[in-house]
């Protein structure tokens, strides 16, 4: 009984540990693409810490489902459409956040999308993943 209490509390500490990790990392992106471009504007470190809990959830709901209904489309772009789909979530943070977050223009929030994903896949390879194998 022991064992199976501690396996549940480790499991939830790992997915609290994951959680904070992925939102820094989040916020880390939002923070260094806003440095990168003058087409993306967040007010303050609290805007940057809301934009990534939101993005957060966006990717793990309904990134899912639009990616899935999207496939066709996807496949026949060999994977372009992606950035598309990440360039929604973004526009959707943007509406939720109001004038706080910004990203202005069609094309610069397709190519701050693209940063994003690129940003974000480095931060996952190089320090979430063999963070979370440690563990």
């Amino acid at each position: 009984m022991k064992t199976f209490v501690s396996e549940n509390a480790d499991k939830r500490i790992n997915k609290l540990l994951d959680w904070i990790i992925y939102i820094s990392g989040y916020t880390l992106t939002l923070y260094l693409v806003d440095v990168i471009f003058n087409a993306f504007e967040v007010d303050n470190l609290l805007y940057y810490f809301w934009g990534s809990i939101i993005l957060f959830i966006l990717n793990k709901t309904i990134k899912k489902i639009v990616f899935k209904l999207t496939l066709p489309i996807t496949g026949l772009t060999f994977g372009l459409f992606y950035f598309v789909i990440d360039f929604l979530m973004l526009k959707i943070v943007d509406f939720v956040l109001g004038n706080h977050f910004d990203i202005y223009g069609i094309w610069w929030g397709l190519f701050i999308a693209v940063s994003i994903s690129v940003i974000h896949f480095i931060l996952e390879e190089v320090i979430l993943k063999p963070l979370m194998r440690k563990m």
